[in-house]
């Protein structure tokens, strides 16, 4: 299956739960494999106030196309305490080590191997 990013872009994401976790704001791409790397997950806050962003690693994401939503296997609570970062402060995506430590919180596979 193959959907656009456009397709993708503010769909909602949840938890095996039910519990919405968010909403997909930006989808990172590694230029040198073409592989989508990361959804970046809104989180929290109220009418876009207060809300913290969250790079997700794509291969911890399921796509559900039957509802239109992606599925991540966290809590909220989890997520709260995750390395996030704010709107105008975002990560340097091509540090190794902040991969890294992405794939290992979320127990995914580096999209790199």
């Amino acid at each position: 299956m193959k959907l656009s990013a456009h397709s993708i872009m503010s769909d909602s994401v949840k938890n095996p739960q039910g519990e919405k976790l968010g909403d997909i704001k930006e989808l990172m791409i590694d230029t040198q494999s073409g592989k989508v790397s990361y959804a970046v997950l809104d989180f929290g806050g109220f009418l876009g106030m207060g809300n913290k962003l969250f790079a997700v690693p794509w291969s911890a994401l399921k796509v559900n196309t039957d509802d239109h939503t992606l599925m991540l296997d966290t809590n909220k609570e989890k997520l709260k305490d995750a390395e996030g970062f704010d709107k105008d402060d975002w990560p340097n995506f091509a540090d190794r080590n902040f991969e890294q430590r992405i794939h290992d919180r979320y127990g995914a596979t580096p999209y790199w191997n």
